[in-house]
């Protein structure tokens, strides 16, 4: 039986290797790189009083969970049985995988082994998809890393860490909610904590393509505009890209900061579109024909996304977003989505709604949903989750929110069916959330000019059946959208007399409407919960939408019902937040019906 040695080490001994690892900048396109998965079956131990954990100010490291680690003293030796661990399959949510931790919000500690080959001439860099909410990662026993936020990837470089035959990486995770957090404390969704999406090893030589963008030109759709960032800042290496399809081909040479920047012209493109999501194959590779080249291929698709006044317009022609909000579930029962399988379904049913739009709420979801998004022909909305309640006075909670809004953006940069960034979802009005909000705004417009960026607001004053939005933000986004909940938690039956005042000379997307309802609970139209209500909320909501001016897409609350600790009443809402069109067991509702005739009057 092999043993797990947990054991006190001196801080200097990781110290030694600090320059061994460390993050680096996320990679871009790892789907089509060349990598090793380490998903499948790793060990856990829960934590429930941090017996492991180690304070950063101290100089010995408490209970580690490290194989090979060099005790100080023999006394100091403890011994752990991991082989009798349990064991969970990764990529996965502890919650819905092991029954004692439905609720659990705390520390929970994963292992894995696995072989390892090194190549000369070459880097290997480790890569989580995501991890909820906070990550301290050790490799063969030294710490590696520590990364914030529960939705975003990252990466670090791990070669000099690894060694020929057996390795082993552990990972701490930590799901705690705090204040400071982005999300705050309060939030309506299920906590999933884990490791909550693909981890692999990705193989890179010593100098790679660490990103790039590929954008349509929005002034002149016979050109494209190139950038490439390498992992090193030195001039002279020269990038080569290749579009077979379109006959194009052009070398370009690095400048001192390791970038290049070009600009390229086209034949006549087949724009992407919902109804034509044509995507050309393009190529990259750096130093092409020799033993240190970096060569890969990615799907892109061209297209605009602008406005003009109140109108949306996609390639130039005025577009509706027939769209639905969606939460990273798994179609049947609870349990975060991870796979293009989880995907294709959720996005299946949303194109039976009738939908060329969805809402990826409220934070960014797995790379596997934008692809095949993107490959289905529908639009997407993808959003931070600066939800409600944020501390918007602490630069720490600043700095995470904008790290989250980096990393979205530059992971989906070159995914075209990606046409609304959104830093924010029903955020309190104070000027301390208008200087928080504004700069993000700026960063994402100065990330990326081929994109529009939003937020979902709220209604700021109602009297009688009169609506106004009023909102400081008005000037720092693309379009105005606004979640509002006539018939649900405002209670007014009559949503059709309902008039709106949108004082700015922007495209309007109600981002949520909508109103709980249990599959199969049936009664009167005025009996909460039952299919009948819901149902007669979307025939006036939508009556109501008719009539706003400006009013260029909507995304319902919400594909399907989900988890939500704050969902508690017995027998109807059972931990699920219940304004589903689907149920969680995949059952339509009779509202699902309302809202695609609604549709089918859109296209």
């Amino acid at each position: 039986m092999k043993k797990i040695l947990i054991a006190l080490a001196l801080m200097v001994a990781m110290a030694a290797h600090a320059e061994e690892a460390k993050m680096v900048p996320l990679v871009g396109n790892v789907l089509n790189r060349n990598t090793v998965s380490l998903n499948g079956e790793w060990r856990y131990i829960v934590d429930v009083q941090e017996t492991g954990y180690y304070g950063y100010r101290r100089e010995i490291i408490r209970n580690g969970f490290f194989k090979n680690a060099k005790p100080q003293k023999p006394e100091d030796l403890v011994e752990y049985d991991f082989d009798q661990s349990d064991r969970m399959q990764i990529p996965s949510d502890w919650n819905t995988q092991d029954r004692r931790l439905f609720f659990y919000e705390g520390t929970v500690w994963f292992e894995k082994s696995f072989e390892y080959q090194p190549k000369s001439g070459r880097r290997t860099l480790l890569y989580f998809g995501a991890v909820n909410y906070e990550a301290i990662v050790f490799v063969n026993g030294h710490e590696v890393g520590k990364h914030v936020g529960g939705f975003t990837p990252f990466n670090f470089d791990v070669t000099d860490l690894l060694h020929e035959g057996e390795n082993f990486v552990v990972v701490k995770v930590d799901n705690k909610r705090s204040r400071e957090n982005v999300p705050t404390l309060i939030f309506d969704w299920w906590n999933y904590g884990g490791i909550t999406r693909d981890v692999m090893l990705v193989d890179v030589p010593e100098t790679y393509i660490e990103n790039y963008s590929l954008q349509l030109d929005r002034e002149n759709q016979k050109m494209l505009n190139f950038s490439l960032q390498l992992s090193c800042r030195e001039a002279g290496h020269r990038v080569t890209l290749a579009i077979p399809e379109l006959k194009v081909k052009q070398t370009v040479v690095t400048d001192a900061g390791g970038c290049v920047t070009a600009r390229l012209k086209t034949k006549k493109l087949q724009l992407w579109s919902p109804e034509n999501p044509k995507r050309y194959r393009v190529e990259l590779s750096l130093g092409e024909g020799t033993p240190a080249s970096d060569c890969m291929a990615d799907s892109i698709g061209f297209r605009t996304i602008t406005t003009r006044g109140k109108q949306l317009l996609l390639n130039g022609q005025p577009v509706f977003l027939r769209g639905i909000s969606i939460h990273e579930e798994k179609p049947y029962g609870g349990g975060r989505a991870n796979s293009t399988s989880d995907a294709h379904t959720l996005l299946s049913w949303a194109k039976e709604l009738g939908c060329n739009f969805v809402r990826l709420a409220h934070y960014p979801h797995n790379e596997y949903m934008v692809r095949e998004a993107e490959r289905m022909g529908i639009m997407v909305w993808s959003e931070i989750p600066v939800y409600w309640t944020i501390d918007w006075t602490n630069d720490a909670t600043f700095d995470n929110a904008s790290h989250q809004l980096n990393d979205m953006i530059r992971r989906d940069q070159n995914r075209c069916n990606v046409i609304i960034w959104s830093i924010a979802n029903e955020t309190p009005h104070s000027a301390e959330r208008d200087r928080f909000l504004s700069r993000l705004s700026k960063q994402a417009h100065g990330m990326d000019s081929t994109r529009l960026v939003s937020m979902a607001m709220e209604v700021l004053s109602a009297a009688n059946y009169h609506n106004r939005l009023q909102d400081n933000m008005n000037e720092y986004v693309d379009v105005i959208s606004f979640n509002q909940y006539i018939g649900w938690y405002r209670d007014v039956n009559d949503a059709a007399k309902m008039t709106w005042e949108i004082p700015y000379d922007k495209p309007v997307i109600i981002s949520e409407f909508g109103g709980g309802a249990k599959a199969g609970m049936h009664g009167a139209k005025n009996q909460r919960f039952t299919e009948e209500f819901q149902e007669n909320l979307y025939i006036e909501n939508t009556a109501m939408l008719d009539k706003i001016d400006g009013l260029v897409g909507t995304t319902p609350w919400i594909l399907k019902d989900f988890r939500s600790p704050r969902r508690l009443l017995p027998g109807v809402q059972d931990y699920y937040n219940r304004k589903g069109l689907f149920s969680d067991d995949g059952q339509k509702k009779k509202a699902f019906y309302i809202l695609k005739k609604w549709y089918e009057g859109k296209e």
